[in-house]
């Protein structure tokens, strides 16, 4: 399992999306939560994703099949001030679009830097979500940087934001330096598409 991930396409619109049609795990979260580096981190791989010290550099819908069963999908990150409002504008139509017309998805995985309260994005895409009747779980990323006390009030933090998370259930800590998380995560996808 989980043998065979490869780089399929960079998509700048909803047109270039993929032919193939596969099950979709659909990464979302703000510049700089550490998507690429979740994805080389799973899949136990060191360039996989690109990763940047830029945050905000991944502007495409980016697209990895693993083992011809499912895709990952990597959105662009939002929220990052450095760039200009139509760009800006440009990224936003491009998620809202893709969750709109996408039929395919199975999981999406909202990644939150564990260390700082969601922002205001965060909570829209989460009652898009919602709305749209898509399934998701929360990670709380980055969490090799949190001191052991701090563990339970970044549980709650996020929970008072968004009520239905339940931890180990569709709320969990990640870290790509210690690993945590990764188990529950592959176990997530084997029942999912093996």
């Amino acid at each position: 399992m989980f043998e065979n991930q490869k780089f399929i396409a960079s998509a700048f619109s909803i047109n270039d999306l993929p032919k193939e049609k596969l099950p979709e795990v659909v990464l979302c979260g703000r510049s700089n939560v550490g998507k690429s580096t979740f994805i080389n981190s799973l899949f136990n791989r060191k360039n996989l994703a690109k990763t940047s010290s830029t945050p905000g550099k991944t502007r495409s819908i980016n697209y990895y099949k693993i083992d011809s069963k499912f895709y990952v999908v990597d959105l662009p990150g939002y929220g990052y001030a450095k760039i200009s409002q139509s760009e800006r504008n440009k990224w936003g139509n491009l998620i809202n679009d893709f969750f709109s017309t996408s039929k395919h998805i199975s999981l999406t995985i909202h990644l939150i830097d564990s260390r700082h309260q969601p922002t205001e994005l965060d909570v829209k895409l989460n009652s898009m979500l919602r709305s749209l009747n898509i399934p998701y779980i929360v990670l709380l990323n980055k969490s090799d940087k949190l001191k052991q006390s701090e563990y339970s009030t970044a549980r709650k933090k996020v929970v008072e934001y968004f009520p239905e998370l339940i931890f180990n259930e569709n709320l969990y800590f990640f870290s790509s330096v210690k690993g945590t998380g990764s188990k529950e995560i592959k176990k997530l996808l084997t029942a999912l598409f093996y």
